[in-house]
């Protein structure tokens, strides 16, 4: 959805976007809390609860699909060409302190209250960003070539955005990182746990990852910020492939931490590069067009990986079991 968000974003400006994401994560974060709530039950009862449920969970990804191209937009936008890769790795370190902090919170509130809280701590935390955009948020001011586009014009340039094949190709290669990517939390786990050692406390292994890129991501990429963007994405992408073989050639916990770290370094050198070669890619006034379909090979990797890993794995467990 990120992609018509993206578009969306064009149109309306960034700081509208942002206020109506997080105007609709407040509201949806929210009802997720509050779906066995007394005062839903007039709904509940004239409404599947599946369907109920869809419905409330489309909110957050409509949420979520507004917020990340106006925040990348707007780094494209308001970031001078000198300092954009810094940009980049500025956000990205900001994402992941975000997603490291984010289970720790609700682990520790579920660990104290109901459920339902955790969600209602998530709707407070986003009502106070909403809240936030208003008050300190300026719009990322356009070019004087740069006019508001309208809707037609957004049209067109979705259009146009799509009938690149040369980027739409790309896109589709670079699904294959993310792919392999989400396998640290998809298929390693159940690895580390079946096949190495049950007692292992993987979700202490899997912060790794974070770690590493919330300390280190602003200093690799300053280091690495004379490499051209693609030769960066390249670069890291064979990083993090080689950081698989450590785990893969001698399965032990700790070689999956140093795994992870490896995967974690090509990781900060080609992300926050990757949205910069992206953002460059895109003409005046469509960063949050080009933005939006940035964010298409992770849910693509999100998608697929799970069915290709457990795939995968189920394919060469027969293998094995036939072996022997």
């Amino acid at each position: 959805m990120a992609i018509f968000g993206g578009a969306m974003a064009d149109r309306i400006g960034f700081r509208r976007a942002l206020s109506l994401a997080y105007f609709i994560l407040t509201c949806s974060y929210f009802l997720v809390g509050s779906i066995a709530a007394p005062w839903l039950a007039p709904v509940r009862n004239l409404v599947p609860l599946g369907l109920l449920v869809g419905i409330i969970l489309f909110l957050p990804a409509l949420g979520v699909a507004l917020v990340k191209p106006s925040v990348v937009g707007t780094t494209a936008r308001a970031s001078k060409e000198s300092v954009r890769s810094i940009g980049y790795s500025i956000y990205y370190t900001l994402v992941n302190i975000g997603s490291f902090l984010g289970p720790f919170l609700a682990g520790w509130v579920h660990s104290r209250m109901r459920v339902e809280s955790v969600f209602r701590l998530a709707a407070l935390s986003v009502l106070l960003m909403f809240i936030g955009v208003l008050l300190f948020f300026r719009e990322p001011k356009r070019t004087g070539s740069q006019q508001t586009p309208s809707l037609s014009q957004v049209v067109r340039n979705f259009l146009t955005v799509l009938g690149n094949g040369r980027f739409v190709l790309f896109l589709l290669i670079f699904s294959g990182y993310w792919i392999v990517f989400w396998q640290q939390y998809l298929i390693l786990p159940i690895y580390i746990h079946d096949y190495v050692d049950p007692t292992a406390n993987t979700a202490m292994i899997l912060i790794a990852d974070p770690i590493i890129v919330i300390t280190l991501t602003v200093a690799v990429n300053a280091i690495t910020r004379r490499i051209s963007s693609f030769r960066a994405i390249t670069l890291g992408t064979v990083i993090s492939a080689v950081g698989w073989l450590a785990v893969a050639s001698y399965p032990r916990v700790w070689t999956a931490v140093v795994a992870l770290m490896i995967v974690a370094l090509g990781e900060i050198i080609q992300s926050p590069r990757y949205y910069e070669y992206i953002s460059r890619l895109a003409p005046p006034g469509q960063q949050g067009t080009y933005m939006g379909f940035a964010f298409l090979p992770i849910g693509i990797g999100s998608l697929i990986g799970g069915k290709f890993g457990g795939m995968l794995i189920h394919h060469l467990e027969k293998s094995s079991i036939g072996q022997s």
